[in-house]
């Protein structure tokens, strides 16, 4: 395929953003992939062949054996290698003021320069408290992540597919512990410890001290999206189902850290909404979509106007007829208008495309496997638009 192409159905251009050989993957939808005007995503300098996740092969997941950081600037597409880690590293945290990756090693954090490369160790959890980090703070002074137990890592560890653990550790209700590094200080904290799947942790885009995570397992019989305040231990939910068989998920931030917006669906695969709770008030404000576009993820411009989705499969929650498209939405009432800009006919949704915005909104960034493959690609939000 070429580097850019206009899509046939919808008019939009499509440019590829990793000019590389091997599988290039941005990052999760909520993970904040930008700084300054590069962004960073995994990458790696070969198909993996030895890995006998055929899923993987099939969709062009990158293992975790296999993958490095890498940065492309968005305004000339150079792509340049950060990390170059022996070892297998997971982490998709991105320090843009301090221009620093964070990611882990095993028990090990590392920090790395986007600009100068240098690599740092951050910090070595202890034998007796194995967590994992995912996020980091407004201020870029505190990690945060989840902590397991030893029976659930066994579980996930024998059940390695989602299918198969996904029931097997909601069920366990095994205790897990979020926890806090100071990546000054090297100081660790145990803020919170619950009998439930405490997953999809993430500082709020604005307050440092507002922490948000979800009780993970089967949506329909979870009250799913929490926060807790660092300074005053408060856990709050801030998403009540209201009947049977109600979903509610694949929580984010707003940009200004008001809002944590989610996939709502009232009751499950029937009635499709993006909505969003208003922090300070309670408030939820809900658009309304069509089954069609109903999308895995979904995402917000940075000036809070317009939205975006990447669509599913006829296997997804929807169940969508005519839904592989990556999508536009606009607000119009209480329901989105909706645009198609990427025909995803020939992408496999094994893999999730997990939109961004570009951080001057004027594109919105996936993943795709188009051609067996995975590689990053930017669509234009506006049509014939003049962009470089």
């Amino acid at each position: 395929m070429p580097d850019a192409w206009i899509d046939k159905t919808t008019g939009h251009k499509v440019i590829r953003l990793t000019k590389r050989p091997g599988n290039n993957m941005s990052f999760y939808f909520h993970n904040d992939p930008f700084a300054g005007d590069k962004m960073i995503f995994y990458g790696t300098d070969y198909l993996n062949t030895s890995d006998n996740d055929s899923v993987k092969q099939e969709t062009g997941n990158i293992p975790a054996n296999n993958k490095q950081l890498f940065s492309v600037d968005l305004k000339t597409f150079k792509v340049e290698q950060i990390s170059r880690q022996a070892s297998p590293m997971n982490g998709e945290i991105v320090a843009p003021k301090n221009r620093l990756v964070y990611y882990q090693i095993k028990d090990s954090i590392f920090s790395t320069n986007i600009d100068t490369k240098a690599t740092k160790l951050v910090y070595v959890f202890p034998a007796d408290f194995k967590g994992s980090i995912t996020t980091l703070n407004s201020n870029e002074t505190q990690l945060a992540g989840a902590w397991s137990s030893d029976k659930e890592k066994e579980i996930l560890k024998n059940n390695p597919n989602k299918s198969s653990y996904f029931n097997l550790i909601y069920e366990a209700k095994e205790p897990r512990t979020l926890f806090t590094i100071n990546v000054n200080t090297g100081e660790l904290k145990k803020i919170f410890t619950d009998s439930a799947w405490l997953n999809h942790v993430q500082f709020s885009t604005t307050d440092p001290n507002l922490l948000m995570f979800c009780h993970e397992g089967p949506w329909h019989k979870v009250d799913r999206i929490w926060t807790i305040n660092l300074n005053t231990s408060e856990v709050k939910l801030r998403h009540k189902r209201t009947m049977d068989m109600e979903i509610a998920g694949h929580e984010w931030f707003a940009p200004d850290g008001k809002i944590i917006w989610f996939d709502l669906q009232q009751p499950r695969s029937v009635t499709f909404f993006v909505a969003g709770t208003d922090l300070q008030t309670g408030k939820e404000i809900k658009y309304a979509l069509a089954r069609d576009e109903w999308s895995i993820h979904f995402n917000i411009s940075p000036d809070q106007k317009i939205f975006c989705g990447d669509g599913g499969d006829p296997g997804q929650v929807a169940k969508a007829k005519d839904g592989q498209w990556i999508y536009l939405f606009t607000p119009n009432g209480d329901r989105f208008s909706s645009e198609k800009l990427v025909n995803m006919k020939h992408h496999n949704y094994k893999l999730e495309p997990n939109v961004h915005f570009s951080p001057d909104g004027k594109w919105i960034i996936f993943r795709a496997n188009f051609e067996g493959h995975t590689d990053v690609y930017a669509v234009e939000v506006k049509k014939g638009a003049n962009n470089k």
